[in-house]
């Protein structure tokens, strides 16, 4: 809990109905329905779509009493008033937030935009705080009272359900965050930096030598996340804090994922494990370059190749034959459209060409050789995935390629099934690839504060030759040849594209290699491998390290 200041505490409701008895401090069903009244009079009642006047009505009523910051009025106009009462009296008490006005926009049709102007003012010091939002208006289903659906998220844009508001000094000192080079990292210059640097900030911001600031900031409901300042009144003594990331590369990352959205990218330094670049470009500010938990596709197919060889299934040169179809355990796969079969073709064909039925049918032959946990040992011992230990700094997702039984098996062996990667995982991969050596991914140096970083086996000379030649051949002549085209050096790639139930279009992956960088991309929704991700990638490695 930061010094002198309260939670201000934007709660849902959680109740449980058993045989009409009510649990949980109100009744759920009469806010819901907007049965809860207080000043609103003895109007008419109206059923049917809300109209013009009903929705600049109810939603005047609800303004005018939280710039009064009478919470309890301004909550009885909106159909969960103790969950809006909560918030709306410590919007005014805790947070430290006077002088409220609201300006109304033109509703579209049930929904009114708003802007607020208001003023933090805490211990003698005063900022000015400015913000849009919109609420929107439903009925009551039983008064049919025209009501505010009672959000967080209106009364400030980035709140969601469990946050808090404080205000006080600081969790944690401010930082200045430094690239490998020494070059000053900034939000608004990188954009994607920003929640994580407000990670590194709540980790290392007392190790950095800072001194707290004076802020109005979102706890959020999730402790193991960094507060969000939203506006500073007194700015603490910033601590210097170096991190692995290339202020060029970073540069190229914000750039490339600008180019699709819901993209994300990271790059690392193959011989070292450093993060070079991370970057997303998404509405809801989430890391997923780091977090993002979903199948990659058949960029697994590096994992899966490594596992065929070495434990002695086919090399890369072996057979892979790939069929139209292929069945496993009464399920059938099938390959990409417009993929030709080839019943002569080598690992290295079938890599290259992205065949799902050639590791389907290998599926088998793995398991008998080597147990149905195959991949997850490969994925475990040799790529260092999947066992919950990685410390790269901040919060990270350190991949899963669960053991499992029936169509799934085969599934995982192709990037879906039970699988769950994020890019950085896939960066990491490919950077084992190339170099045979598991480097744990970092952001920040372990020196700073003595964590261990994981490890694991590696992979052996002869299968990282094989896994280079075949991801070289996949990004000279294969399905990643077009997004890798016109980049010089040593360079590999591998494509993927996971299907996603719900989904018109399938997640776009791609990983690869130039040189001494490492880099993966996913796309959600971007359609194949090459057509999104692929070019983020190759936009990143061409600007190297």
């Amino acid at each position: 809990m930061r010094k002198g200041a309260k939670a201000a505490i934007v709660s849902g409701v959680c109740v449980v109905l058993v045989g009409g008895a009510v649990y949980g401090g109100y009744n759920f069903v009469s806010a819901l329905n907007g049965t809860t009244t207080a000043g609103s009079g003895a109007a008419p009642v109206k059923t049917g779509p809300l109209d013009g006047d009903e929705v600049k009505e109810a939603s005047a009523k609800f303004f005018t009493a939280w710039e009064k910051g009478d919470a309890a009025t301004a909550a009885s106009y909106t159909n969960f008033p103790d969950a809006a009462q909560e918030l709306l009296t410590s919007y005014g008490g805790d947070a430290h937030i006077t002088d409220v006005k609201i300006t109304p926009q033109q509703a579209t049709g049930t929904t009114v935009p708003f802007s607020v102007e208001a003023t933090v003012s805490y211990d003698g010091k005063s900022e000015p705080l400015a913000y849009r939002s919109s609420l929107s208006i439903v009925r009551g289903t039983n008064t049919h009272r025209p009501l505010v659906d009672w959000q967080p998220a209106l009364v400030y844009p980035e709140l969601k359900k469990g946050d808090t508001l404080v205000t006080g000094a600081s969790a944690a000192p401010p930082i200045e965050a430094v690239d490998r080079n020494g070059a000053v990292l900034t939000k608004e210059k990188y954009p994607s930096l920003g929640p994580i640097l407000d990670e590194l900030r709540a980790k290392y911001g007392d190790q950095a030598g800072g001194t707290p600031s004076i802020e109005l900031s979102i706890r959020h409901a999730d402790t193991n996340a960094a507060e969000t300042p939203i506006v500073t009144l007194a700015k603490g003594r910033a601590g210097k804090l170096r991190t692995t990331l290339s202020a060029s590369a970073q540069a190229a990352a914000e750039q490339a994922v600008q180019r699709f959205t819901e993209s994300s990218v990271v790059a690392v330094k193959a011989s070292t494990g450093e993060v070079l670049a991370v970057a997303n470009h998404r509405e809801d500010a989430f890391n997923a370059a780091f977090l993002g938990r979903l199948a990659p596709g058949s960029t697994m197919k590096i994992i899966s190749a490594a596992a065929l060889i070495d434990n002695g299934v086919t090399t890369a040169n072996g057979p892979a034959p790939c069929p139209p179809d292929a069945v496993w355990q009464s399920q059938t796969f099938h390959n990409l459209k417009g993929l030709t079969a080839d019943e002569h073709a080598t690992l290295s064909d079938s890599f290259a060409r992205s065949c799902n039925t050639a590791f389907v049918k290998l599926t088998d032959d793995l398991a008998h050789r080597a147990g149905s946990d195959a991949l997850t040992r490969e994925a475990q011992d040799r790529f260092g995935l999947g066992r919950d230990n990685w410390k790269s700094g901040i919060p990270s997702f350190d991949g899963s390629v669960p053991a499992v039984t029936g169509p799934d098996q085969a599934a995982n062996m192709i990037g879906q099934g039970q699988v769950q990667m994020s890019p950085l995982n896939m960066a990491s991969v490919t950077a084992t690839a190339m170099t045979g050596r598991f480097r744990q991914p970092v952001l920040v140096s372990p020196k700073l504060d003595d964590r261990e970083l994981a490890t694991a086996r590696g992979l052996s000379a002869s299968t990282v030759a094989q896994l280079r030649r075949m991801m070289n051949r996949t990004a000279t002549s294969g399905t990643a040849a077009v997004a890798m085209s016109g980049l010089s050096g040593s360079i590999g790639a591998k494509t993927g594209s996971a299907e996603v139930d719900g989904q018109a279009k399938s997640n776009s992956w791609f990983t690869g290699y130039r040189n001494d960088v490492a880099a993966a991309a996913m796309t959600q929704e971007g359609g194949h491998g090459g057509d999104a991700a692929g070019p983020i990638v190759a936009a990143v490695l061409r600007a190297g390290g």
